[in-house]
């Protein structure tokens, strides 16, 4: 395996004595850690593929968002694996999992926990305990977020974003790492509640399960009619992972990385003076300020999942369509002439330039 490039271009501080040798000695260890988490990107594909046929992408898109700390929405039919997936990864990972079942009659409390009345067995005095909720785990699946009414999404959405929950006067911290997988399925719209937009913009990446290849499917079919059990060996511990995530955002990238992001996210936006036509034409509203920083954050996790320590324009452009997708708003001239998100983020890429940008 070759050793995790740096970027030649960023100009060295100057340092002396101790903190050059301090600054050394963490740039070594940083090396040492995206190593390892390049090589446990292997261990895990390898274990996924015992379980899950197929998926690569999808399963690199997780992986990312995971390192990144990001949340994301699965959105597929039925019986694509979703949930074996979510729930093999977290067995791999040694961290704890819990499905939540999103229903019509789902309430905020039942995701979040609520307060029950108990007797003190010492003094016989009755007192409120927090019982805690199924939010209370390194991974969470919302399977069919969508099927609940915006109340108890929004509970979700806000234990997403603040990483605690609140009781009363009580706060209660969420552990770490934590990640929530919702699934969404695109065929059924009776008895749903789309996410608004604000709630979507909540997700890292939107990520589209497809149906596996004719040969993917037939694996699949041997598989889950042989009885024989599947071994799996975990590959990194909680701590561990909390530990990797902290390097992500200590990856380099140039500053023509930075723009080339920054022309993605602006080019969406309709009011631009320098938007497309056709972005003017079929979206109402574009991504906000959150897409580009998930761009640049998701980018670095996938440059050191691939074992170097340096971002590109090409990573960046490899998490564009699931992190800006979900973020446009199209109109009724883009349902008239079926332009969709995605191929719109597809063309915006086609035409901005990947090599240094010149200034804004």
């Amino acid at each position: 395996m070759n050793a995790p490039k740096f970027e030649k271009d960023r100009p060295a501080p100057v340092l002396s004595g101790d903190s050059a040798r301090v600054d050394d000695r963490t740039q070594a260890d940083d090396a040492a850690r995206v190593v390892r988490l390049h090589e446990a990107r292997g261990r895990l594909a390898a274990e996924l593929a015992k379980v899950i046929v197929g998926q690569e992408r999808v399963i690199d898109l997780m992986l990312t968002a995971m390192f990144s700390g990001g949340h994301c929405l699965l959105i597929g039919v039925p019986g694509l694996a979703k949930t074996l997936l979510v729930s093999t990864l977290a067995r791999l990972l040694s961290l704890s999992f819990k499905r939540v079942q999103f229903t019509p009659d789902l309430m905020p409390s039942d995701i979040t926990g609520t307060e029950i009345i108990q007797d003190d067995p010492v003094t016989g005095q009755r007192g409120f305990r927090f019982l805690r909720g199924p939010v209370f785990a390194n991974m969470l699946l919302a399977d069919e977020i969508n099927r609940t009414p915006p109340k108890t999404q929004a509970a979700l959405l806000e234990a997403m974003q603040e990483r605690h929950v609140t009781v009363g006067d009580q706060t209660f911290p969420l552990p770490e790492p934590f990640f929530v997988l919702a699934t969404q399925n695109p065929i059924e719209h009776e008895g749903t509640y789309p996410l608004p937009e604000a709630q979507l913009d909540r997700f890292m990446f939107s990520i589209q399960v497809r149906y596996p290849s004719e040969a993917e499917e037939l694996e699949i079919m041997k598989r889950t009619t042989d009885p024989r059990a599947v071994v799996l060996a975990q590959v990194l511990a909680a701590a561990e992972i909390r530990e990797l995530q902290a390097i992500v955002p200590r990856v380099p990238a140039g500053d023509h990385v930075y723009r080339f992001a920054l022309r993605l996210v602006r080019r969406t936006r309709p009011e631009e003076p320098d938007a497309p036509p056709y972005v003017k034409e079929c979206l109402s509203w574009g991504a906000g300020p959150r897409a580009a920083q998930y761009l640049m954050i998701g980018a670095k996790a996938r440059a050191i999942l691939q074992g170097r320590f340096c971002a590109t324009t090409e990573d960046v452009a490899a998490v564009a369509e699931p992190v800006l997708a979900h973020r446009l708003v199209t109109n009724f001239n883009a349902g008239a002439e079926g332009v969709t998100p995605a191929s719109i983020v597809a063309r915006i890429l086609a035409e901005v330039p990947r090599g240094a940008a010149e200034p804004l």
